[in-house]
């Protein structure tokens, strides 16, 4: 799965920069509140016009404090997955339970920094892992490799049976990285920069996807 990421698109032009990437599995929005990341994109209002604008499932990733407030009116608004950060709250639990019940599948992200031991007994309550391979808060950093360990670790929980989950991967995904995440278990790949910096994105997306699909298949 190939999830563009429009925090590299043209914000004055949204809407056309969503039907660029047709054929996108999801189209992933960031949302920052200046608070648990210093930058600030965009909130509940223009994910509720990008819902009218396109038929993608919208994926919402929320680098946001008080997730319990704020994620489950994303649910509420339309949004296909809403993901939230495991370092943003004491019960994420109870957020996703709020976000699943509002309507969305519930996501779970964590910081390159951030070990995933703690958290994999609370990953039943969840439907996305979503491993950060950059430091969250700008696009168009660099990816970093050490992050794969945690897509491997909870692949193999995935596989055995002892989770259902999908594994997203999010930071510094391009034609250079993206075998490497996919060869580590992950299931769908956040693309910004490496997909609307193209003179094609949706073709881009494309060739992503192909990548990772050869990839998986080794």
């Amino acid at each position: 799965m190939i999830a563009p990421s429009i925090l590299s698109a043209d914000f004055a032009h949204l809407a056309d920069e969503a039907q660029a990437v047709a054929g996108a599995d999801w189209l992933h929005v960031d949302v920052m509140d200046a608070h648990f990341v210093p930058n600030l994109t965009l909130g509940l209002p223009v994910v509720e016009s990008l819902l009218k604008a396109t038929e993608i499932p919208l994926d919402c990733h929320l680098m946001i404090e008080d997730p319990g407030r704020w994620a489950p009116p994303y649910a509420e608004a339309g949004a296909h997955n809403v993901t939230f950060h495991a370092e943003a709250t004491d019960d994420p639990i109870a957020v996703a339970r709020d976000i699943r019940a509002a309507g969305a599948k519930a996501g779970l992200s964590v910081k390159p920094g951030t070990p995933i031991e703690p958290y994999l007994e609370i990953l039943r309550e969840f439907d996305t892992l979503l491993v950060m391979s950059v430091e969250p808060g700008f696009g168009g950093q660099s990816f970093i490799p050490e992050v794969l360990q945690k897509a491997r670790i909870v692949r193999n929980l995935v596989d055995s049976g002892e989770l259902r989950l999908l594994v997203e991967i999010d930071g510094g995904i391009n034609a250079d990285t993206i075998e490497a995440a996919a060869e580590a278990g992950v299931d769908c790949f956040v693309a910004g920069s490496a997909v609307y910096s193209t003179a094609d994105p949706g073709a881009t997306v494309q060739k992503l996807r192909s990548q990772a699909a050869s990839a998986w298949a080794h």
